[in-house]
């Protein structure tokens, strides 16, 4: 990794940063216990991808209106850390919908997610928010965002149970601080959901960052194909219960699959386009109390049709060359696993099933 990617900071701490020997501020937070700190030897954050808006005109200081100004747009957030002795290849972490970077990082009863689990494990780890999300909020397409009370459905779509009653064995904290700070982490899209203009901005993170990993969860499972096509510089998907954008070759497309929660419909892509799909190793886990026939109860019949139609997809991808392959949690007893499976009580041994697979591929 050269030093124009990982610019360093050293020189700037009086001390290296070390995590994992401090509390955690929240009040229902569990402290890192059995962990040696975690030195940081490189982190920052920028924007990359997007476009800019020019206005025709003057700009007049002392006058100010639009004319003559810019406004920049629909770039992609990145934060990154490099851990003392990293591993060469990155992993950047995708969120899925209505979330933010944040899904990777503190789990909401404070345990240490995803992002510092790879840490600890080497590798670099950039965290993502896309473009019209969180803290990459400009979008070049004006949305009206008004406050909507979906934490109910949000419980039930997530697998977390049918509310007020969690599914039982499932792998949450109950407490209700817990909950809290999981509503909390929803955050709105302040521009239309579009994978083609996230894609563009991941491809460009590809860019700047070098050959990295990519590890999606939930809705960004289209835009992490689109991102695959888009740059050689990804190097293997690591999906989490990827939820739409599946992209299968013009002719090939399997019929939509209706449910409680509405149809998925595949997309359709270029066969030379999808073919780049084939040349990197993707493994694509689901979790728990995902039904195997038609129900009415919507949270659960979302995934149903989402678990099928990732089946279909990974057949797609080996029937042209590919090294795909679809884990499904409890198939080899892990159970109670929902739809956030980087941050449920046993995010540990998903991360071994993930490190595990890294290292097959030799990509650690």
């Amino acid at each position: 990794m050269t030093s124009m990617i990982w610019p360093r900071l050293a020189r700037f701490l009086p001390l290296p940063l070390a995590v994992g020997m401090m509390a955690s501020p929240a009040a229902h937070a569990q402290p890192t216990v059995g962990f040696a700190p975690l030195v940081i030897e490189d982190q920052g954050s920028f924007s990359v991808g997007g476009t800019v808006q020019r206005t025709p005109g003057v700009y007049d200081n002392n006058r100010p209106t639009a004319a003559g100004q810019s406004f920049h747009g629909d770039h992609l957030y990145a934060f990154y850390q490099r851990p003392q002795g990293a591993r060469p290849l990155p992993i950047v972490m995708l969120h899925g919908a209505f979330q933010s970077g944040r899904s990777w990082e503190t789990t909401p009863d404070g345990r240490e997610g995803f992002q510092t689990l790879f840490l600890r494990r080497g590798y670099p780890v950039y965290l993502v928010d896309q473009p019209r999300r969180g803290r990459a909020g400009n979008s070049m397409v004006a949305a009206t965002i008004e406050p909507a009370p979906n934490d109910q459905l949000f419980f039930d779509q997530f697998r977390f149970g049918v509310w007020p009653s969690y599914f039982d064995g499932v792998q949450v904290d109950r407490k209700p601080a817990t909950l809290d700070q999981f509503f909390r982490s929803v955050t709105p899209n302040t521009g239309p959901y579009d994978a083609g203009v996230i894609a563009d901005a991941m491809a460009a993170l590809f860019e700047k960052a070098g050959p990295a990993i990519l590890f999606t969860h939930s809705q960004a499972g289209g835009p992490g194909w689109l991102t695959a096509i888009k740059s050689a510089n990804v190097k293997a998907i690591v999906a989490l219960e990827p939820g739409s954008g599946f992209v299968f070759p013009h002719g090939e497309l399997p019929p939509a699959m209706p449910s409680a929660a509405g149809a998925l419909t595949p997309e359709a892509v270029p066969l030379a386009d999808f073919k780049k799909l084939t040349r990197i190793p993707i493994v694509i886990y689901y979790g728990d109390n995902i039904p195997t026939e038609a129900t009415e109860r919507r949270g659960e019949d979302n995934w149903r049709v989402r678990l099928a139609m990732a089946r279909l997809w990974v057949e797609a991808v080996n029937r042209h060359g590919g090294d795909a392959r679809l884990v499904h949690l409890p198939e080899i007893g892990i159970r109670g696993n929902t739809h956030f499976l980087m941050s449920d009580l046993n995010n540990v041994q998903l991360a071994d099933q993930v490190t595990r697979f890294l290292a097959e591929k030799k990509l650690d």
